[in-house]
């Protein structure tokens, strides 16, 4: 017969019980604050493996250096806008590069052909195959900015925009110290 909790046997029993849930509460608290770090790692872009290998698959794709220009990845409520940027801004190469290369990319992108951030990013990166299929539903524009270019992204599908929002939160994490971001509104 088990003991009750009257007993010595059953005090003892339940002092056991409270030993195991503190410990086991303790080792649940160090799990979660383990998740918790990994989380803030993974948002904050904490793979440097991963960003490195971008940079130098970016270094074939992207004409301009990455090292003396800031990606700036803004979500909206109907897309987002990427801001490309010379650092230094009486740079004219860096700024010339930026600018071919946008007013390209959003050719590309608009028949549908992103291919270059695939190749950067890889082809599972997060958002790109419903941009692909969907490209007619996007809306993909251009403009000078002092020191680069702007490339504006609208759609009136939420698919769409939500793909966008993820294809921006991956660019950032994958661009790490060369990206900000933020979401506005339009």
């Amino acid at each position: 017969m088990p003991p009750t909790r009257g007993t010595p046997e059953g005090h003892e029993q339940m002092e056991t019980r409270r030993v195991v849930l503190l410990v086991g509460s303790g080792v649940a608290a160090v799990v979660l604050a383990a998740g918790f770090l990994v989380g803030i790692l993974a948002s904050t872009g904490g793979d440097t493996s991963r960003q490195e290998g971008v940079a130098r698959r970016g270094a074939r794709v992207m004409p301009f250096d990455l090292d003396a220009t800031t990606h700036a990845f803004d979500s909206t409520k109907r897309g987002g806008v990427q801001t490309v940027v010379a650092d230094r801004p009486e740079d004219a190469d860096q700024v010339a590069l930026v600018r071919s290369h946008l007013r390209t990319e959003r050719d590309r992108f608009s028949a549908g052909d992103f291919g270059d951030p695939a190749e950067v990013h890889g082809h599972g990166m997060p958002g790109l195959e419903v941009l692909e299929a969907r490209s007619d539903a996007l809306v993909i524009t251009y403009v000078d900015v002092p020191a680069g270019g702007r490339v504006t992204y609208r759609s009136d599908d939420q698919s769409v925009v939500a793909a966008l929002h993820d294809w921006f939160a991956a660019q950032l994490a994958d661009h790490g110290r060369h990206a900000t971001g933020a979401a506005t509104s339009d």
